[in-house]
């Protein structure tokens, strides 16, 4: 299965991606992680379930791309954290790579100056076509993903705002764009540079 609908779960949340990549950087494991993360807190959410909920996928998110983008994370300015967040983001769901790689790359060829909501169901038509393996989400599921995505978009700068969804070029940090390629991932980093 290609396409998971775990990205409902959260947007960037960049505040909360600085945190989980420090822990990631000082090696917390084990009972250490669930000391920080339920006891202390350091996430300053509400809720167990969303905690355990979001600290769950933003290291899902998080680990894979290793300890440069976890540096990134933490320490980077605003612009810097705030893309290598999304590549991680990107990385982890094909749902949101594939809909800048497929949908937002043909409208910057079509010279179109923005989105539209209508895409997002051609795009979830599309998918199933490429994944015959896909859920059957119900329509406030993909609405729900809908949201979740163009949040993202806007977050990560790609995407005025969530309501005119005019499109933006986005430059790639130059730092996170070599880490990318140095460590071979040419999909999240074309996903990344589609407004370039």
């Amino acid at each position: 299965m290609i396409y998971t609908a775990t990205i409902t779960s959260a947007s960037l949340r960049l505040r909360e991606s600085r945190i989980v990549a420090d822990l990631l950087l000082q090696a917390v494991t084990g009972e250490a992680w669930k000391e920080a993360i339920l006891t202390q807190n350091v996430l300053q959410m509400g809720s167990a379930v969303s905690i355990k909920r979001i600290s769950r996928l933003l290291r899902t998110r998080l680990e894979p791309l290793g300890e440069g983008m976890w540096k990134m994370v933490r320490d980077g300015g605003r612009t810097q954290a705030t893309q290598a967040v999304f590549a991680s983001a990107v990385k982890h769901s094909r749902l949101l790579g594939d809909f800048m790689d497929i949908t937002i790359r043909e409208q910057r060829t079509l010279f179109a100056k923005k989105l539209e909501y209508g895409m997002w169901s051609e795009y979830i038509a599309g998918c199933r076509g490429r994944d015959p393996d896909m859920p059957h989400w119900s329509d406030a599921t993909v609405t729900r993903l809908r949201s979740a995505v163009f949040s993202m978009l806007t977050e990560a700068g790609y995407l005025k705002d969530t309501r005119s969804l005019y499109l933006q070029n986005v430059f790639v940090d130059t730092q996170l764009a070599d880490y990318l390629r140095d460590r071979g991932e040419t999909y999240v980093l074309r996903c990344l540079e589609v407004t370039e």
